[in-house]
């Protein structure tokens, strides 16, 4: 076991390519690691740990980290922002294949549920709305990692911003298709809706020219929880006709054996991305002055 260790040691390691961006070998080295979530296969469907129906169950279990994935992908860039520490960018295009390594197992392990039938695949992502919706989402994913490489960068320009730009579109196709499918208890998709909400305001706080700073993320927080509840809210209208008003009641309650409701947890998540931010910021340190040239004569 030492020896494997030693060798495999150095490889587990993602190489940099150029500074700030990370090589493709960061795949490989999600697959090796073995992150949260990658226990969907193997042992845990042959052994029964993932219940009556494991396929569904880890169908269910991989595009959860998908969606994760995806906003972790999406908070790297406020992160570095309002941290006042660009360098966190680096870890961005290794989130980002997480998502598509996940997102490409959750479509694999409905194929193979389906007992590898692709007609009958097929057949069900035509029928089925939200399935149409997942497997676009999943199809932006894909096309978004084929061109995260720094040949393809260089080679398309402004129009690779323009390509990646769609992680917004994908992210809400990902989550209405995270909606669509739990069916009954949406609190866990809302909960998720909360978070990008919480990403998108503090994209938009700095293109409004806010400052990056700790109030900044919690006037952010504030406006997203208010916002997650009525997500909510308007889902169960819309789905299973429950009175909104209920449902914006139970997100003001706060009940410790049912569990925090997502605008409560979204608020929370909003709290901590300030306080992680500035906790890095304050790690980092101000930058050392620059000394300045003496005046000639």
């Amino acid at each position: 076991m030492a020896q494997l260790r030693a060798r495999r040691g150095p490889a587990s390691r993602p190489r940099r390519g150029r500074q700030d961006r990370w090589t493709g070998a960061s795949g490989a080295c999600i697959a090796r690691s073995r992150p949260p979530g990658t226990a969907l296969g193997g042992d845990p469907l042959l052994g029964g740990a993932l219940g009556p129906r494991p396929y569904t169950a880890a169908i269910h279990e991989a595009g959860d980290w998908a969606v994760r994935f995806l906003l972790a992908t999406l908070a790297v860039t406020p992160l570095a922002r309002f941290s006042r520490f660009p360098k966190i960018i680096a870890v961005r295009r290794m989130l980002g294949l997480a998502t598509l390594f996940y997102a490409l197992a959750h479509l694999g392990l409905y194929v193979a549920d389906q007992g590898f039938d692709l007609v009958r695949v097929a057949s069900e992502i035509v029928r089925r709305v939200y399935l149409t919706i997942g497997f676009v989402a999943i199809l932006g994913l894909a096309a978004l990692g084929v061109t995260s490489t720094d040949a393809m960068i260089r080679r398309m320009g402004r129009n690779w911003t323009r390509l990646h730009a769609l992680i917004y579109a994908i992210t809400i196709l990902g989550l209405l298709h995270y909606f669509m499918q739990v069916k009954i208890d949406a609190s866990q998709p809302a909960f998720h809706a909360g978070l990008f909400v919480v990403l998108i305001g503090l994209r938009l706080a700095l293109r409004l020219k806010a400052p990056p700073t700790v109030g900044t993320a919690l006037v952010v927080a504030l406006a997203a929880a208010p916002l997650t509840a009525g997500l909510e809210a308007g889902w169960y209208a819309l789905a299973t006709g429950v009175d909104p008003l209920r449902v914006l009641g139970a997100n003001l309650a706060v009940d410790l054996d049912v569990g925090l409701r997502p605008a409560l947890l979204t608020l929370i998540a909003g709290v901590a991305f300030a306080l992680l931010a500035a906790g890095l910021a304050a790690v980092r340190g101000a930058p050392s002055p620059r000394p300045r040239k003496a005046a000639p004569g």
